[in-house]
């Protein structure tokens, strides 16, 4: 193995990254980056976890908003993952990247169910194994079901890549004068209200500490980095 910082690694994808300048559904061209990088980090001999959000196809808050059960809303977006996670194991293994989808809602026609020594066993045979479904429970958020899938298989940092940076006073989308935050504690995170993560991952991640780097999928090898311990993104120490 390559020298690195972290050994075990959840990484946290999001749904909307998936389906590029489109907006909805999956961008082949976006998994066929996405999963470059992938293959680097499986490459470097990391242990690697992954869990893709839904975003792109439902969300499960926004459909209960506009009046859709919360209940019924949640498992469609726990769904969507899973849509999410097969086609990231399609591509992944036909650039020779051995895959398991493990799902939290069983469906074994498609996926094997979630068994945590099952996931830790592939781990050590060096599969990238990919957590779809959410924690199985209405209420919580892919964020927390990343953070609880990463507790539990000893990872050493849950890295989170999203359209931006790292993390900002504000969404430097909408307000230009928002500034990066390059080092923040999960207290702070959590009095200043700032979007890194749901508050229930957060804390699951302070009380097991578990530091998360939030970084940008644009540039190209910044996983890579950030496993190899350069200083990329965001750090989030407990």
């Amino acid at each position: 193995m390559a020298e690195v910082k972290y050994a075990r690694v959840l990484l946290k994808l999001s749904g909307e990254a998936l389906a590029g300048e489109q907006g909805f559904g999956i961008a082949p061209k976006v998994i066929d980056k996405l999963t470059d990088e992938v293959r680097q980090v499986h490459e470097m001999g990391i242990s690697l976890g992954l869990v893709i959000g839904g975003g792109n196809i439902v969300r499960g808050t926004l459909a209960s908003q506009q009046g859709m059960d919360r209940v019924s809303a949640d498992y469609m977006g726990m769904l969507a993952t899973v849509i999410n996670a097969l086609a990231i194991q399609d591509m992944l293994e036909r650039k020779g990247v051995e895959t398991r989808v493990q799902t939290a809602i069983r469906m074994e026609q498609l996926a094997e169910p979630y068994i945590r020594r099952r996931a830790l066993r592939h781990l050590e045979k060096g599969r990238v194994v990919i957590f779809a479904g959410g924690t199985g429970n209405p209420y919580f958020s892919t964020d927390s079901a990343a953070v609880l899938r990463g507790i539990e298989m000893n990872a050493d940092v849950i890295i989170k890549a999203t359209k931006v940076e790292g993390i900002y006073t504000a969404d430097p989308v909408k307000d230009p004068d928002a500034e990066f935050i390059p080092e923040i504690s999960m207290l702070d995170v959590l009095t200043r209200g700032l979007g890194v993560m749901d508050a229930a991952a957060i804390s699951l991640c302070k009380e097991n500490n578990l530091p998360i780097i939030v970084l940008g999928l644009d540039s190209p090898g910044n996983i890579a980095r950030a496993i190899r311990g350069e200083t990329i993104g965001s750090l989030v120490h407990p």
